[in-house]
């Protein structure tokens, strides 16, 4: 990962935009979409600031000024001068989609963009504000934390009734029956052979497999690309161990220390 995504709360407060193009006009309708105040370089208190100016140096002396200020600064098109770049966005609000390409090449970070905006349906973001909404009713109903997390991998897998992929007409109804679905554990093992260095050989079911383990067991010299598709959190252990730990355990065996399946 080249660069740290974060997605940042700037409502209510000032954001300076130096520029009076369509490049500073597009930036300004971002910002005051996600609540911010836009404003110039006057401001006393703003938390970043983007730069438009089609002068390359009259952009670098902006740009400076600005981080001199301590500001993080995002130079439009010129990612060599900036603190932050901006990635191609699909807003479900409250889901938010950014895709970038460390500032390599826009053309295929909006490509991207487009495709996936295909995928994401509306009921998107009502889906997530309803999941949202039914904390209080998912914490009353399933106390544990890991009963949480099951409850939902379950209902939001490929298939299951809050696929997020799929049009839900009535979300708060289709969230409230989920809840009342269970998420006791269930014991499973299961053993990828990895035949590659690339993540991308990996089944869809593979990679869902590893996304939401609750163990991960490493078996051989599995490359790093592989193993980092596993749940950040989940039980790293050297071996299986007996009996098999609760939930679903992955064994990622490297295919040259692979007995017959």
């Amino acid at each position: 990962m080249d660069k740290l995504p974060i997605f940042l709360d700037v409502a209510g407060r000032d954001v300076i935009v130096v520029g009076d193009g369509e490049a500073a006009a597009a930036k300004a309708r971002l910002v005051t979409a996600a609540g911010g105040r836009v404003t110039d370089e006057a401001a006393t208190q703003p938390i970043l600031a983007f730069v438009a100016l089609d002068d390359e140096d009259a952009a670098r002396a902006a740009a400076a000024r600005l981080r001199a200020r301590g500001l993080l600064v995002n130079v439009v098109d010129r990612p060599a001068l900036s603190d932050f770049l901006m990635g191609a966005i699909i807003d479900r609000s409250p889901v938010v989609v950014a895709v970038s390409t460390g500032g390599a090449t826009a053309s295929l970070s909006r490509a991207l963009r487009g495709r996936l905006e295909a995928l994401l349906p509306a009921s998107l973001g009502p889906l997530a504000a309803a999941i949202g909404a039914a904390r209080t009713a998912a914490s009353a109903a399933h106390p544990g934390v890991s009963d949480r997390r099951r409850l939902w991998e379950r209902a939001l897998a490929e298939g299951a009734p809050l696929d997020p992929l799929r049009t839900i007409d009535d979300t708060g109804a289709a969230v409230a029956t989920a809840i009342a679905g269970g998420s006791a554990a269930v014991t499973e093992v299961r053993t990828i052979i990895v035949a590659g260095a690339d993540p991308g050989e990996l089944t869809l079911n593979q990679l869902a497999a590893l996304g939401r383990c609750d163990t991960l067991v490493v078996d051989g010299a599995v490359p790093s690309a592989i193993v980092d598709r596993a749940r950040r959190d989940a039980v790293r252990l050297a071996a299986l161990p007996d009996p098999a730990p609760e939930g679903l355990t992955v064994i990622l065996r490297q295919a040259s220390s692979s007995v017959s399946q």
